[in-house]
């Protein structure tokens, strides 16, 4: 989803379309039972009816097709989405519904307050998928991954757990490579071009991706690891270099 922010504040439109009469029931009767209060994020596995073995958590999820294939094939796992757009948040609430996915919870406002909330190291993977590239140079200062947020992600991810962003536009890409070498939390274990060129393990398609391909525009797959000392990062930061040149050649 193309997710956007200003510290911690959303930018642009909350709603598309008008909601359909279900659509805006589940918005009335699901989403308060589902939603998650920042204040409650202490203990996140009390959030879940039954015991979970991980959480994951998505930022910006847009119609919620990746959120709910994941949640269908890892039962196990505890979902928390973040979406302020109405309209993809009726896409998700209808999944659940009909797909009886007891392990998601779901966050109608902007990401960064559910980041805020979460226990130190308790969260076994982040997904960013498409977010807004905020093309012109003016609004790059929007885009939701920054220097800030990535240690804020280091905080909440465990260490070996997960960030995985995926992109359309190189420019963004190469933006969160430059930040991601940067920071002494993350590294990149890429080792050949089919690393990124290849979509995640499991991968269901968004619709996002899908007029991507169709404008000729090549995603890219990004997994980054939470490190678990400066020395580990230091290294593969080094590998992360040489892998950055390859890439861009």
């Amino acid at each position: 989803m193309r997710t956007e922010r200003r510290d911690t504040a959303f930018y642009g439109r909350r709603k598309g379309h008008p909601l359909r009469a279900h659509q805006a029931n589940l918005f009335e009767e699901l989403l308060p039972r589902l939603r998650v209060r920042p204040e409650e994020l202490k203990n996140p596995a009390a959030l879940f009816p039954r015991p979970i073995t991980e959480l994951w958590l998505e930022i910006g999820f847009g119609g919620g097709e990746h959120l709910a294939h994941r949640a269908r094939e890892n039962p196990a796992v505890g979902f928390i989405g973040c979406e302020p757009f109405v309209n993809g948040m009726a896409k998700l609430l209808a999944a659940v519904e009909s797909d009886h996915l007891d392990n998601v919870r779901l966050y109608d406002s902007d990401a960064a307050h559910v980041i805020a909330g979460l226990p130190d190291a308790s969260v076994s993977r982040v997904f960013l998928l498409y977010p807004d590239p905020w093309p012109k140079r003016r609004h790059h200062k929007r885009r939701f991954v920054s220097d800030e947020m990535l240690t804020k992600l280091a905080r909440i991810i465990k260490p070996g757990g997960d960030f995985w962003f995926a992109s359309d536009i190189d420019h963004y890409v190469g933006w969160t490579l430059a930040r991601i070498l940067r920071s002494p939390d993350f590294m990149w274990p890429a080792a050949n071009a089919d690393d990124w060129r290849t979509p995640y393990e499991g991968w269901p398609g968004t619709r996002y991706e899908a007029k991507a391909k169709r404008e000729g525009r090549t995603p890219s797959y990004l997994r980054f690891k939470r490190v678990q000392s400066a020395t580990t990062s230091l290294s593969s930061s080094n590998l992360a270099r040489a892998q950055t040149k390859r890439m861009t050649r």
